[in-house]
């Protein structure tokens, strides 16, 4: 039996017309998403799917949404849990299915949560507010936590702070729960760190700046001690191929290609609505650039990998649109693939390979 994929978009609920998150058909051939239905929810600004595929998390102004992935890739709500914080931007679940990260642009939050065995969402953790000024007005003035993850060891916690260029390193103690500070990445002032993810063996850490439009790629050593773990910046490349004035670019999201090595990265960049593509060496971590092409819309957003890694979709925020490309990896290509979709502000798009049936 062929594998079934569906896609859940995310979106702002208050204004416009969209309901919060839309439910699309996976044409993996074809590389394109169908629109089904929309199920209400306040403000899905990210969405994130459980390892096991099995349960959808979004935020909402409540909190935490979570619903169970039914068989024909309906969604059935499980529960809503309060963060105690403000509405947050970014989630992140764990390699076992047992904790959620939830980051708070608005308060500078990072809560992490418990999950429970049915995927719901349970009780708070723990959770860490970040202190400090940045350097400019707004953006990087203060606290916005933009980014928090665990290594899929368990052992460690990193929140990635853009408001005032940080990213600090907990140690997690499941005995207890704790979240406890061992270190901070101090990144260049006005950078903005907003967006980082692990390499699959963990020995990389990729780490994208909005302002500063550069992936800066360090390599993660851990030692014998509690804390001993250090970050070595081992390369900078930018986000896009722009000369000039760049002061109206912003990186805005980055994903490894679906492949078990992760082969490709991919980096969004708004302001020129562009999406860039790398190899990415396994053994070295280092990143080559071999192309950096426009998306035909405004905004782009975030973007889903199809897994068959031959096709892109794009969600281009300002512009109200999904937009498909074939990816053309020797070349560094994109190729627009089938026609736009419209969606009211989308926010994310999260890809889930169905349960089949037994």
């Amino acid at each position: 039996m062929k594998d079934k994929y569906m896609a859940y978009i995310g979106s702002y609920s208050y204004t416009g017309n969209a309901k919060g998150i839309t439910i699309c058909d996976v044409d993996v051939e074809k590389g394109v998403l169908i629109k089904r239905t929309e199920i209400e929810v306040n403000n899905s600004s990210y969405l994130v799917a459980s390892r096991d595929q099995r349960t959808l998390y979004s935020i909402s102004d409540e909190g935490i949404v979570s619903f169970r992935i039914m068989e024909n890739g309906s969604l059935s709500k499980l529960n809503t849990r309060n963060i105690r914080g403000m509405r947050g931007c970014h989630l992140a679940v764990d390699q076992y299915d047992e904790y959620i990260m939830v980051s708070g642009y608005h308060d500078g939050k990072a809560t992490l949560l418990k999950l429970e065995k049915d995927g719901s969402v349970g009780p708070i953790v723990d959770g860490v507010y970040d202190k400090g000024i940045g350097s400019v007005a707004e953006r990087t003035f203060r606290p916005h936590v933009s980014c928090a993850r665990m290594t899929d060891d368990q052992k460690y916690i990193m929140v990635a702070d853009l408001g005032i260029d940080q990213v600090r390193v907990f140690r997690f103690d499941k005995g207890d729960g704790k979240m406890r500070q061992i270190d901070t990445i101090r990144c260049e002032l006005k950078s903005a760190p907003r967006h980082f993810r692990f390499s699959p063996d963990r020995k990389y850490l990729y780490l994208m700046y909005e302002i500063k439009n550069v992936i800066g790629v360090y390599r993660m050593e851990e030692g014998a001690g509690y804390d001993d773990v250090t970050f070595e910046k081992i390369q900078e490349i930018p986000t896009h191929k722009e000369k000039g004035d760049t002061n109206l670019i912003a990186a805005a999201q980055m994903r490894f290609s679906p492949d078990k090595e992760a082969k490709h990265v991919f980096c969004s960049n708004a302001g020129n609505d562009t999406v860039s593509i790398y190899d990415r060496d396994v053994e070295t971590g280092l990143l080559t650039m071999k192309g950096s092409l426009p998306i035909a819309g405004i905004y782009p957003k975030d973007f889903c990998i199809f897994p068959d890694e031959k096709h892109i979709a794009v969600a281009n925020h300002e512009s109200g649109t999904v937009t498909f490309f074939s990816i053309d990896y020797d070349n560094g290509l994109l190729v627009m693939s089938a026609r736009e979709i419209r969606v009211d502000e989308p926010n994310c798009i999260c890809m889930v390979k169905l349960p089949q049936k037994k």
